[in-house]
């Protein structure tokens, strides 16, 4: 279940199965909370269908994407160049904008050109992950970029956004439980640039 790139993947079957053991390979395909065993889940391997009746006896929500192992994880690690490289994204242009006093435009301007009922959510959402989760997001984004690069192309953007979720979570770090959980994009914004002074 790790998020990792195919590669990895394929390298850890191949030391399960000169084990004697059965690796099936499982693609978490959203946030754990707050569905828990029931998070949707791609399964790959020559196993997976085996397994298929052990997963829906646990209650698992998982469906078979190949047969062959790294095929599932590949769905997982481009969906992650997108959604973690969204949440550093979303941190660094609303912290600079913050900064500038232009947030309230640029937000505007975003429901503008990307059409969504609650612009402020989304970001405070997005960089109060990063900010949380950043260390995990990081070493996920760090196979991200494995994964790029076993697909034969030069990864550019992942490892910059590796290095945002790692920035961020050093500022989370540093913040307080409620203000990590505050709905106030405001307030969140002023807290992790007054932690980014320093």
């Amino acid at each position: 279940m790790n998020s990792v790139s195919p590669g990895t993947k394929r390298e850890a079957a191949g030391v399960v199965d000169a084990a004697g053991g059965r690796y099936v390979e499982a693609a978490v395909m959203t946030s754990v909370p707050p569905h828990g065993i029931r998070s949707p889940m791609l399964l790959g391997g020559p196993h997976a269908d085996a397994f298929m009746p052990v997963a829906k006896a646990l209650g698992m929500r998982a469906e078979v994407f190949s047969n062959e192992v790294g095929g599932a994880s590949s769905v997982k690690m481009c969906r992650s160049i997108m959604i973690k490289g969204m949440e550093a994204l979303a941190t660094e242009c609303m912290l600079t904008a913050r900064r500038y006093g232009v947030e309230k435009q640029v937000l505007a301007s975003l429901a503008d050109t990307l059409p969504h009922p609650d612009w402020p959510g989304l970001v405070r959402y997005m960089m109060s992950r990063a900010l949380i989760h950043g260390r995990r997001r990081a070493e996920e984004v760090r196979e991200v970029v494995r994964t790029v690069a076993e697909a034969g192309l030069t990864p550019m953007q992942s490892p910059a956004t590796a290095e945002r979720q790692d920035w961020a979570a050093d500022r989370g770090a540093e913040l307080a439980p409620e203000i990590l959980a505050t709905k106030d994009l405001d307030t969140l914004l002023d807290a992790v640039l007054a932690k980014a002074a320093r």
